[in-house]
């Protein structure tokens, strides 16, 4: 290791030992470097963090906060409580004060022991520091650094005028008028220029169904999308809505709860990404086009239907198991991420990607198409989870919901029952010309994963109005879903289990039809312990419980549809769902022990006393 840093790489103890010794070099307290290395070149390329050492309290400004790192002569731009100097061989630390209220931000930077976050001046607080009077900091943004970061705020605001007032707001607040005044004319009358990048940055390419739509950038402050342009043109599925920050489409495909937990790395956006290379609605991401090129395609060619019976899968069973040598299935399971090559998955349940072949054979798609889901058993009290969501899908089913194909399957070792879903986000066969993906409402809506729960009925309805292809059609059946998630007690009907379904064609630019996903993750959550007071995950009417016909009726009316088309969809509702709870017959052949038939008969007694009370 080059650098030795006390109380984080080293011992005090040790490091007088080692210098004692001849084997490392103090540069000043604290901060000690490999004789035998080229100590020049380890303090320059370990600036920032022997920085972010030596002054914890500062920030990068100036041309640093840019560049990540110090400028061609070897200065690195602080600003903190008190102006000073550092030198340290061919770096010099140059700090000045910082005003009463700084904008900060956070970026990352990388060097031969790793990444590590620092904070810098943000972009509203650099563009004034490249106005002021007397200033080093100032004389260290060349032209090109304003030239960006101005047309960085000309992005972010809309034009020259409103990125001029929100720099003038921070100017004011810190008595910056004479900086602010500079940033003014600059802002109206720029030169052009170019960014610059620091060694945390990289590229990816990013590919649907095969063909590669656009790059993701990282620069080590912020996210950066750009689109391919090429000919046949294809709808846009990525955007990016808020400059610097990750597409909301990207983020809704990041793994989240238990996959982010077993990830190596699994703790920012950007590991996340580099983590995994294949995700759903067919997007692929590799830092290489020949990476892209040998993932395989995913393609549902061989349908679950073909190897089920009366809910049962009669397939083979050929993914992870228990073994009390081997480890628990979950290690098992988390086991398979460890390549990248595994698919990833969004939501907290755990789940794996598995693949289903001509033979019924369904085995991890670690190296394979991803074709279906599989959703274990849970612990604690929820061995039975897959159980309950097979019967809300069949219910679903029940009451005219387009629901995916879903059986149960027995698995090894003594385990519980799993539940194996189909996608539907997927083409069916080589040549498929459809260009599918699927969004869910926090996409939609950009917002972010753990605000799923923030958003309310009418908020989607409102979205639905806005981009579905047939938005009448689309509200209705909307209408139905959350009705029937409230006569099933579904505490668990989020932003993230609601989404839109696209389907386009090469050479058009936008989604020929865009509706309402498949119902999918709908169950009973009231049957689960601690859950038995479970209210609506959305609120509806501004209310999550003790819900009534005027509510459905009325988001219907402020959907824009006719009142009298939402009482047909409630009547014909409350005339299947009776139905589909007398038809509903659960696999005999699995063999239930006393604790599952006693988790079905909740389940349906608590969807008969719902449908009771909406009557």
């Amino acid at each position: 290791m080059p650098l030795r840093l006390v109380g984080e790489t080293i011992d005090k103890t040790r490091s007088h030992y080692l210098a004692g010794t001849g084997k490392l070099v103090q540069l000043m307290r604290g901060v000690y470097v490999d004789a035998d290395d080229d100590i020049d070149r380890t303090v320059l390329m370990h600036a920032v963090r022997i920085a972010r050492y030596l002054y914890p309290r500062a920030y990068l400004s100036g041309a640093s906060a840019v560049l990540l790192g110090p400028n061609r002569d070897g200065r690195l731009y602080l600003s903190g409580r008190r102006v000073q100097r550092t030198r340290m061989r061919s770096l010099e630390i140059v700090q000045n004060k910082a005003p009463a209220h700084p904008s900060v931000a956070n970026a990352i930077v990388a060097d031969s022991m790793g990444e590590f976050g620092v904070s810098v001046s943000a972009l509203r607080q650099r563009f004034l520091e490249a106005f002021r009077l007397r200033s080093e900091h100032a004389a260290s943004i060349d032209t090109d650094m304003r030239e960006a970061i101005a047309a960085r705020l000309v992005e972010e605001y809309g034009n020259p005028k409103a990125a001029s007032d929100a720099v003038w707001a921070l100017a004011r607040e810190n008595g910056w008028y004479r900086e602010g005044e500079g940033a003014e004319k600059f802002l109206l009358h720029r030169p052009t220029g170019h960014t610059a990048r620091n060694e945390a940055a990289f590229d990816l390419h990013v590919a649907w169904h095969g063909r590669t739509i656009g790059m993701l950038a990282h620069d080590g402050f912020e996210w950066r999308w750009s689109a391919k342009q090429e000919e046949p043109a294809l709808p846009q599925i990525v955007r990016q809505t808020v400059p610097g920050k990750l597409p909301p489409f990207i983020v809704s495909l990041l793994p989240e709860g238990w996959l982010k937990s077993v990830l190596k790395d699994g703790s920012n956006e950007r590991a996340l990404l580099r983590s995994g290379r294949r995700y759903m609605s067919s997007i692929t991401v590799a830092a290489t086009p020949e990476e892209l090129a040998r993932l395989p395609a995913d393609l549902l060619v061989n349908r679950l239907a073909r190897f089920s019976a009366d809910g049962l899968f009669t397939g083979t069973y050929a993914g992870p198991g228990r073994s009390t040598i081997e480890g628990d299935f979950e290690h098992r399971l988390a086991a398979l991420f460890e390549s990248a090559e595994t698919p990833r998955l969004s939501g907290v349940q755990i789940k794996a990607p598995m693949h289903l072949d001509a033979e019924g054979r369904l085995s991890p798609s670690v190296e394979l198409p991803f074709t279906h889901i599989l959703k274990p058993a849970g612990t604690s009290g929820f061995e039975s989870l897959p159980l309950v969501e097979w019967i809300g899908l069949t219910l679903a089913r029940g009451v005219g919901l387009t629901v995916p194909d879903a059986v149960l399957l027995r698995m090894p070792d003594g385990m519980s029952p799993a539940l194996v879903v189909e996608r539907f986000d997927i083409r069916e066969r080589a040549g498929d010309p459809r260009w599918l993906a699927m969004e869910d409402m926090c996409s939609v809506l950009d917002l972010e994963p753990h605000e799923k729960y923030t958003g309310t009925i009418e908020r989607v309805a409102r979205a639905v109005r806005a981009l579905s292809t047939s938005p009448d059609e689309d509200l209705l059946t909307l209408l139905r879903r959350v009705l029937f998630a409230w006569l099933i007690a579904d505490g668990d009907m989020h932003l993230k289990n609601i989404a839109l379904l696209k389907t386009g064609y090469s050479g058009d630019r936008a989604f020929r039809t865009v509706g309402l996903a498949p119902v999918y993750d709908t169950l009973t959550t009231r049957v689960f312990p601690g859950l038995l007071h479970d209210r609506m995950a959305l609120k509806l009417g501004g209310k999550d419980e003790r819900l009534r016909r005027s509510d459905f009726v009325g988001l219907a009316t402020l959907s824009g549809l006719r009142a009298g088309d939402a009482q047909a969809i409630i009547d014909d509702v409350l005339e299947r769902m009776p139905r589909a709870l007398d038809a509903l017959v659960v696999p005999q052949d699995l063999q239930w022990g006393a604790e599952a038939r006693a988790t079905v008969d909740r389940t349906v007694g608590i969807c008969r006393a719902c449908l009771a009370a909406f009557g």
